[in-house]
């Protein structure tokens, strides 16, 4: 049955976006107070405290009261009633820190323009995996997880790990955690991870233990020597360059992932097509130890 069928028709679409915001947050972080719910959307508690009781009666099997915690946690039954908890739905919403993302308009473009995103391979884990990571990241826990790596050297049935963050790449999604059997910091690829559970125990580390993820190192482009006069003004114009220079502040350990993203080459002599790698990086020394795996 199509989820909207379910919905009561006297429900608002104002109160339908926080009876979403109640699923996803329950599900995906492990618990919704009436103090987020408040703080999200600017309500009073009385307000936030109506529509945790609205949503406990539409859905009574999803959530149950944990007193310790002063919230709701989703039950072993929980199935959504007003949400989309599709991964390649939810991940985006979380990381633009949107409260919902519902298009009550359906198809019709509310501004009159065609925007197209290209139809790439979906690269998720499950919502399962995906709620047991993001519900590790909040409460600071160590994780369990399979997770399947191109390298055989590095591929371990099971691996104990203490996730702080989760990455875009603009390609695919990746966590950055801290790596029991390595003893340092490393990222995992989203959809290589399953069977994820998150643990009773205390994650030992955090984002401050992580060098890489804390320091901030200046990435310093400049177009290809390899095109001609009128093609780098066009870049000049494009990337609003200054003295046609890009310079980038970014983390240590997110440096090789914007070098692929903006087709950067890497090689020392610049030997590749300049119509395919626009730019080079002109500050090679300084980050290379940084971005090994992306410097050809």
């Amino acid at each position: 049955m199509d989820k909207n069928a379910r919905l009561p028709n006297e429900i608002k679409w104002a109160t339908r976006q926080r009876l979403q915001f109640i699923e996803v947050s329950a599900y995906y972080t492990g618990i919704i107070s009436r103090s987020t719910l408040a703080s999200a959307f600017g309500i009073s508690d009385p307000a936030a405290t109506k529509d945790l009781k609205l949503y406990n009666e539409l859905a009574p099997d999803n959530l149950s009261y944990n007193p310790a915690l002063f919230g709701f946690v989703p039950t072993n039954n929980f199935k959504p009633l007003f949400a989309n908890m599709d991964t390649d739905t939810v991940l985006p919403m979380i990381a633009s820190n949107l409260l919902s993302a519902d298009n009550p308009s359906d198809d019709d473009q509310l501004y009159g323009i065609t925007i197209e995103s290209l139809p790439l391979p979906g690269r998720m884990p499950d919502k399962e995996v995906l709620s047991q990571i993001i519900r590790a990241i909040k409460g600071h826990k160590k994780l369990t997880m399979t997770y399947h790596s191109l390298s055989n050297r590095d591929n371990q049935e099971l691996r104990i790990i203490e996730p702080h963050a989760i990455i875009n790449n603009g390609l695919r999604w990746h966590l950055r955690a801290y790596n029991h059997d390595t003893y340092d910091f490393r990222d995992f690829v989203l959809s290589r991870i399953a069977n994820a559970n998150m643990l009773d125990d205390n994650a030992e580390s955090s984002a401050e233990y992580d060098d890489d993820w804390m320091e901030i190192i200046t990435i310093q482009l400049q177009p290809h020597p390899g095109l001609n006069d009128k093609q780098r003004l066009t870049l000049k114009f494009d990337y609003n360059m200054e003295n046609d220079m890009i310079e980038l502040h970014v983390r240590r350990a997110l440096v090789a992932y914007v070098l692929q993203r903006m087709s950067v080459d890497t090689t020392k002599d610049h030997s590749l097509n300049p119509n395919a790698y626009q730019l080079i990086v002109v500050n090679r020394d300084e980050i290379e130890p940084f971005a090994g795996w992306a410097f050809l």
